[in-house]
């Protein structure tokens, strides 16, 4: 059997360098990880990662908190994004990852309090954030390593990754003014999510701005769900007066937009335009291309991965909310300037 002596004997290297190799302290050189790494695979050596966590009291896992209803993780790509962005960072940090998720609060508190209180995980990945969130909460109280992608409005201290949803929200909606529009309406999220207020707001800025009319009929809320676009269309249309443009909170849900539309008669963008948010690969390859506000999905989980193991680490973090750039990704659905008269 290979042991750790056999391992630093071939690279040059004591053993307790070799077990800083192993528990991947900041400390040892590239070079020197490499070369032990190289020998480590020729020898087929593998850690007793159990024996290790017991001496290190660490686990080199990091848990992700999936959002519910888990059916938003399966049928939206962006989650898909947002979890390669964190699982890139994790494995070449080191760490492997465990997923899981609840049913309700309740069980949501619970699973989490069983990872941290048995230190089953090194820390928590929270993918979404919710208005008072009680998981948010609890984290902050047990001083364990967290990181937030969203925001907490409760808790601003927190670490978080997060974008400027307001000011992409208000970006969204200038440029469809820009296109001539002046009754917007706006499909959104759960109110209780702290993503879909933001957007919300931004929304509501923008017609402030421009001195355009705010009506509650012309917003629709709903999930994270194409089926949710799809029922806002008909609640929307058929209103007397009807908006001519669209902000929609995600790309999955303006695919239901688009489906609701087309089933109803309307094209876009000659009867109605609109813009969504998050740049999925699919939204460019919609019937016809939608407008999206890019907000940088993989940036933000490769972010956060890499802020929580530093704070695993005990590194000095200056910026404890990190703002992901945002950017406007103009295509068909919404260039066509609206017909007058």
């Amino acid at each position: 059997m290979v042991t750790i002596k056999d391992i630093a004997k071939l690279a040059g290297v004591s053993p307790s360098t070799v077990s800083r190799v192993v528990s991947n302290h900041p400390r040892i050189s590239l070079d020197t990880s490499r070369k032990v790494k190289q020998i480590m695979d020729e020898l087929g050596y593998h850690p007793n990662m159990m024996a290790k966590s017991l001496v290190s009291k660490t686990t080199n896992t990091l848990a992700i908190l999936l959002p519910r209803p888990a059916e938003e993780l399966f049928q939206n790509d962006f989650f898909g994004e947002l979890l390669r962005g964190i699982l890139t960072q994790a494995n070449r940090a080191g760490y492997d990852m465990l997923l899981t998720t609840a049913t309700g609060e309740h069980d949501e508190i619970e699973t989490v309090s069983r990872l941290v209180r048995g230190r089953r995980v090194d820390g928590v990945i929270l993918l979404s954030s919710r208005v008072n969130d009680p998981i948010v909460a609890f984290l902050a109280s047990s001083d364990f390593p967290f990181v937030l992608i969203g925001r907490s409005e409760s808790h601003p201290d927190v670490l978080s990754i997060n974008n400027d949803n307001k000011q992409a929200a208000y970006d969204a909606t200038q440029h469809l003014i820009a296109q001539g529009h002046e009754r917007i309406g706006f499909v959104s999220g759960p109110a209780n999510l702290t993503v879909s207020n933001d957007r919300l707001q931004g929304y509501r800025q923008a017609l402030e701005a421009y001195k355009l009319p705010i009506r509650s009929d012309w917003t629709v809320e709903g999930e994270f769900l194409q089926e949710s676009g799809y029922r806002a269309m008909s609640l929307i249309m058929s209103l007397p007066e009807r908006p001519t443009a669209l902000v929609v909170i995600d790309d999955v849900v303006a695919f239901g937009v688009l489906r609701g539309l087309t089933e109803l008669g309307y094209k876009v963008p000659d009867d109605i335009s609109l813009v969504s948010f998050n740049n999925i690969s699919l939204s460019e390859l919609a019937t016809p291309p939608i407008s999206s506000i890019d907000i940088g999905t993989y940036q933000l989980g490769y972010t956060a991965a890499q802020t929580l193991i530093r704070a695993i680490n005990e590194e000095t973090i200056h910026q404890k909310q990190i703002i992901i750039p945002h950017r406007l990704m103009v295509r068909e659905s919404s260039l066509t300037p609206i017909k007058r008269g």
